[in-house]
């Protein structure tokens, strides 16, 4: 007997007719002899419906409450669900994040697993029922409930298949796999059989939308393979495992973008040691998440500092950089709002020359400009005007081919 642990999002679970839906695919799970662990996220547009109804109330939401309040929605749907699976003669039973024993640090929106206490979960299974936990959330060593922030029902999802030892962990979302590139702007692209870890990861971090990177992690760390498929239809999706060959004719294996990327520049900062300290540490702090970095040489003992943020991470970070700015006697800091990212992954690039020229060259001749770039070891990234996300990504998938297997 398997045990499965499945995820639905918010898209998946947005009316009272695609909760039935989950319940029943949740049920013919079960009916194979499977075990079934079932973690929802809130109903459809219910999480920013909150926030905005938060922010009538105050501009400055306390954390600790917003998080209390965020978490009512996973409640909801969560006790829905349970409901529905026992309207078509089912057991079943809905925990909160708390009561399924997931256990968190203290910071408020942005949470992180410290560990789980899988016991009451394994209890409800022996019973027989279908399990139903709500994403996104779980409580402090105060029993103060926390949010795991953005893709917080996946990291629930993979952590839960996890710590019950799960054979895998099903992501059940609005798309039916992983695809070469996002198929809403490039209608060649072509889904992929199967991905590895590393390669995920990079994906998500830098614009796939399917799954959290958070979540791949875990997977990754404790080789929790998981697949990614439609709650929409019974069309076979991606498995996310390691152990995937390298040697395949394609070494690019998908084309990832973001359009909400934004560029702050220190300028005219001195260039001495404690510099970028003073300005990423405090970042760090405040919850800002930094990209690409930059420092251009340095001219008589001056430089200009680059760095990119999330477009709407923009005011928190001004609010950080600007005192420093003045305080290390800077010139000041200018913003460009309007750039996005694209990025090759792959994991046989890491060994194989020319990935770089190729991209650069599909970019020149698309006329799109680069300008910043970023890499590792199996992504390059580049940094171009927002209006030019979507032909970079068209002209990246055509000049890789990456329309044939």
């Amino acid at each position: 007997m398997a045990l499965i642990v499945q995820k639905y999002g918010g898209s998946s679970a947005g009316d009272a007719g695609r909760i039935k839906n989950i319940a029943r695919r949740a049920i013919a799970t079960k009916e194979k002899g499977n075990r079934v662990v079932v973690v929802i996220s809130a109903m459809g547009d219910t999480t920013d419906e909150l926030v905005s109804l938060a922010h009538q109330i105050t501009s400055q939401p306390d954390e600790r409450e917003m998080d209390f309040l965020l978490s009512t929605g996973e409640i909801v749907s969560s006790t829905l669900l349970a409901m529905a699976v026992k309207a078509l003669g089912h057991k079943a039973i809905s925990l909160s994040g708390s009561q399924a024993g997931i256990q968190t640090d203290n910071t408020h929106s942005a949470a992180r697993i410290r560990a789980i206490d899988p016991r009451r979960i394994t209890r409800e299974l022996d019973k027989d029922n279908v399990v139903v936990v709500a994403g996104f959330q779980g409580v402090t060593e105060d029993l103060d409930i926390t949010t795991l922030g953005r893709g917080g029902s996946d990291t629930t999802a993979v952590a839960l298949a996890v710590s019950l030892g799960a054979d895998m962990c099903h992501i059940y979302t609005d798309v039916d796999g992983v695809y070469t590139a996002d198929p809403r702007l490039v209608p060649e692209a072509r889904k992929l059989k199967e991905i590895d870890y590393e390669e995920m990861v990079e994906l998500a971090t830098y614009g796939f939308k399917v799954m959290h990177p958070r979540a791949v992690e875990i997977g990754q760390i404790y080789s929790m393979p998981i697949y990614v498929a439609s709650s929409f239809n019974d069309n076979a999706g991606t498995v996310i495992r390691g152990g995937i060959p390298m040697e395949v004719r394609n070494k690019v294996r998908g084309i990832a973008h973001d359009s909400n990327v934004a560029k702050i520049t220190v300028l005219g900062a001195a260039d001495r040691p404690g510099i970028a300290s003073a300005i990423f540490e405090p970042l760090a702090k405040a919850n800002v998440s930094v990209d690409t970095i930059v420092q251009n040489a340095s001219v008589d003992g001056i430089t200009d500092l680059t760095f990119t943020v999330a477009r709407d991470d923009v005011p928190k970070a001004l609010k950080v950089v600007e005192p420093i700015a003045e305080s290390i006697a800077a010139k000041g800091c200018v913003v460009d709002s309007d750039l996005g990212k694209v990025s090759i992954v792959g994991t046989g690039m890491q060994n194989t020359p020319g990935y770089a020229a190729r991209m650069f060259t599909a970019l020149s001749d698309a006329g799109i400009n680069i300008e910043l770039i970023t890499t590792s070891e199996i992504r390059i990234t580049c940094i171009v005007n927002r209006g030019k996300v979507v032909d970079a990504v068209r002209a990246l998938h055509k000049a890789f081919e990456l329309d044939q297997e």
